[in-house]
């Protein structure tokens, strides 16, 4: 299959899993799950958990925090390589408007980087419950229209690797920024 073969079915998939109109009774749901996985709210909750959190909590927060803006220079320096624009549509405006291209999705890069992380650093239950989280987050994001498929697999590859990367070099990032941790 050559690339424009695989593009094409691609948005074929993409458009069949699409939920188009603003009368659907799950439509505010799957708006509000696809923005769950919004940089600013985990770095806002993560900050404050930083400030204000017990010492392990701290420390936890402060590799996510690292992870978080790390990983969106990484996806940044792709999605200004591969240049894919994000398919046409009218929901999330700002996506389009502050970042008109769409791979490798970087809600579904930074979903799986932190499912990653949080089963590496525990406790489990943690770990679980952004796992779950990770791919209906992301899949709400072709749902809404501002990602194809092939987006949300790439992040969550690269966001996978990430995360492992990052539980490799912890031990190695507390010893330089033990202030930090």
């Amino acid at each position: 299959m050559t690339l424009r073969g695989l593009l094409e079915f691609d948005n074929r998939w993409s458009q069949k899993i699409r939920l188009d109109g603003q009368k659907h009774p799950i439509r505010r749901f799957v708006a509000w799950l696809a923005h769950t996985g919004d940089s600013w709210y985990w770095l806002a909750v993560l900050g404050l958990i930083w400030l204000f959190g017990v010492p392990a909590w701290r420390s936890r927060s402060a590799l996510l925090i690292l992870g978080i803006l790390s990983l969106a220079v990484l996806v940044l320096l792709i999605k200004f390589r591969v240049r894919r624009l994000r398919p046409e549509g009218e929901w999330g405006a700002f996506y389009r408007l502050t970042d008109p291209h769409s791979f490798p999705s970087g809600h579904a890069a930074r979903a799986m980087m932190l499912a990653v992380l949080a089963l590496g650093l525990g406790p489990l239950w943690f770990g679980l419950i952004v796992l779950i989280w990770a791919p209906f987050m992301a899949l709400a994001r072709v749902v809404m229209g501002v990602h194809y498929v092939s987006d949300i697999v790439a992040g969550m590859l690269l966001g996978g690797l990430a995360g492992g990367f990052f539980l490799l070099i912890y031990p190695l990032l507390v010893s330089i920024f033990p202030f930090l941790f």
